[in-house]
């Protein structure tokens, strides 16, 4: 059908004029309330993803454990100072969980890029300090984001590799740590972050491009992958990276805004957006990892701590900011 000309004009000038860009949705702000010491890597994206060991009896001796991802593992005392430092390589993520009466910490190792591992630790909460326990093999790859499953009187760990895949491990702690693989999942393209709800049994997977994803955790379950949140541009603006879980809810780092999104477990309702903003420690942009952990950390943080991966901390290195989780809840009117 030909058309006519003031029509077909009135078209192509339709298609040459751009819509415009929709603005993210609106978020709440927060400030940090305390930050760590700046990783040693200088002038680099080196700090990558936290996580945080609770000390139930004494909350303000709580640790954090941060990534240098060009060099190993820290631990930060809740004043930020260093208490130790492991030359690991290139570890990535990090995760932790305390089985059999130890303190396991985890984390991706890409020291070598075409042969995925897991690095292991133990934690001594009283000095701080971390002793390796050694690697076990993930399958060939790059090793990228890893989260714990702890399981009754065990531990289960899944290693997201850069391009999208995830291997499910039964680890064993004999006088040399071993991995059996369980099951393979798999995402299209580029996914890290992720984080396990062990009370219902759900693994949560961050795509970057894409959004974030749920399985079922249980190794004999089908996978199959369930769309949680999309990149949308508004609620999450690519890349999606850290995932963190406190009191029902998922929070994920919506770096290419410098936001966090949260989401109720119960029904994946998207709640609400927040940023750490501008304050006497600085604000967080272009977070990569990020841990939340409720319950009292002390004075400061009585409702729980969040740590969130700072991307941009001139003039030092990349650091973490902490801020306190009752705050944000507070702000979102959770």
């Amino acid at each position: 059908m030909r058309l006519r000309p003031v029509i077909a004009a009135a078209l192509v000038l339709g298609a040459c004029t751009p819509s415009k860009p929709v603005p993210p949705a609106p978020a709440a702000t927060i400030a940090a309330s305390g930050e760590t010491a700046a990783v040693a890597t200088p002038n680099a994206d080196a700090a990558d993803d936290p996580a945080i060991w609770r000390n139930a009896a004494n909350p303000e001796a709580s640790l954090i454990i941060g990534t240098d991802k060009k060099a190993g593992l820290y631990v930060y005392g809740l004043d930020g100072r260093v208490r130790d430092f492991l030359d690991a390589g290139r570890v990535n993520n990090v995760d932790l969980a305390r089985i059999g009466g130890r303190i396991i910490v985890a984390a991706s190792d890409r020291n070598d890029t075409e042969n995925a591992r897991i690095a292991l630790f133990t934690l001594d909460p009283d000095t701080a300090k971390l002793t390796s326990l050694g690697t076990v093999a993930g399958g060939t790859g790059e090793a990228y984001g890893l989260c714990l499953y702890p399981q009754a009187g065990g531990l289960q760990a899944f290693l997201v590799l850069k391009d999208g895949t995830i291997r499910q491990f039964d680890l064993a702690f004999g006088a040399v740590p071993a991995a059996r693989l369980l099951r393979t999942l798999k995402l299209a393209t580029q996914s890290e972050g992720c984080v396990v709800d062990a009370g219902n049994q759900r693994l949560y997977v961050a795509e970057e491009d894409a959004g974030i994803w749920r399985f079922d955790a249980r190794s004999a379950a089908p996978a199959t992958a369930t769309a949680v949140a999309r990149i949308d541009g508004q609620r999450l603006v690519a890349d999606v990276e850290g995932l963190a879980l406190a009191d029902g809810y998922l929070i994920a780092s919506s770096q290419g805004d410098n936001a966090y999104a949260v989401y109720r477990l119960a029904d994946d309702r998207y709640m609400g957006r927040f940023r750490i903003s501008a304050g006497r420690f600085g604000a967080t942009q272009e977070t990569d990892g990020i841990e939340v952990i409720s319950g009292s950390f002390g004075p400061l943080y009585p409702d729980g701590l969040m740590v969130a991966q700072d991307g941009e901390n001139a003039p030092e290195a990349q650091n973490f900011k902490l801020a306190s989780w009752g705050a944000t809840k507070k702000a979102l009117g959770l």
